[in-house]
């Protein structure tokens, strides 16, 4: 069975480029991104992995914990990691799994359940669906699914636009328009009556469409949403 927004992301333990980790326990109470790769020594990996390392301080001011997870060992990965650095001028900065033995793209619906053997003897060809991120938001349950072709790099700018959605549509009640980026105009959820809407936002809004009211949005903040 697939995962779906709204599912709450399973918990399991690996080994990591920084120890055994419990997931749930391991996210704690803020959100975090999981982002996955389907062989290590690849060249879109490379880059998507270094991309993340020179991010992380932007994951950390918004209160959210990255890791990766690629199908081989961990060994693999502390080996990738300088090339990494190399290519990229920034190796890994967070934890990388190690999923040899598929559980965890298996347990995240990135290869069929009853997807038999290791990773071992496989190659990224046969794992090109192990290419998906998942925002988890504090009562872990899944936020957003992205899943991009191993030939597309992924935009992690994107990630950290929708972040900055999800985090501030969790504290207020509005829906943020296509191409939104913090500080632009949201909308009012529909389902807010005027009545309620004048105390939630004092500062009023514009009646676009009966159904679309258009009001100024706080600005995304760390410390907001930590």
């Amino acid at each position: 069975m697939s995962l779906a927004i709204n599912d709450t992301a399973p918990d399991f333990q690996a080994e990591t480029t920084h120890g055994t980790i419990r997931f749930h326990e391991w996210i704690g109470d803020g959100w975090a991104v999981l982002f996955s790769h389907p062989k290590d020594f690849t060249p879109v990996c490379t880059t998507e992995l270094g991309t993340m390392a020179t991010l992380k301080p932007e994951f950390d001011k918004r209160n959210t914990k990255i890791i990766g997870l690629s199908v081989d060992p961990v060994d693999d990965h502390d080996r990738w990691a300088k090339d990494i650095e190399e290519v990229m001028g920034t190796a890994p900065n967070y934890p990388m799994i190690g999923d040899t033995d598929l559980a965890v793209a298996k347990l995240y619906s990135m290869l069929p359940a009853d997807t038999e053997g290791t990773s071992e003897g496989r190659t990224a060809a046969t794992n090109a669906t192990v290419r998906s991120v998942f925002i988890i938001g504090p009562d872990k349950t899944i936020k957003l699914i992205l899943t991009y072709p191993m030939s597309t790099g992924r935009n992690f700018a994107e990630i950290l636009r929708v972040l900055d959605s999800l985090q501030l549509t969790a504290k207020h009640k509005l829906a943020t328009p296509a191409d939104w980026q913090s500080g632009d105009d949201a909308f009012i959820l529909p389902s807010v009556s005027d009545e309620d809407a004048r105390k939630l936002f004092p500062d009023g809004w514009e009646t676009v469409m009966p159904y679309m009211r258009k009001t100024k949005a706080p600005v995304v903040e760390s410390e907001v949403y930590a």
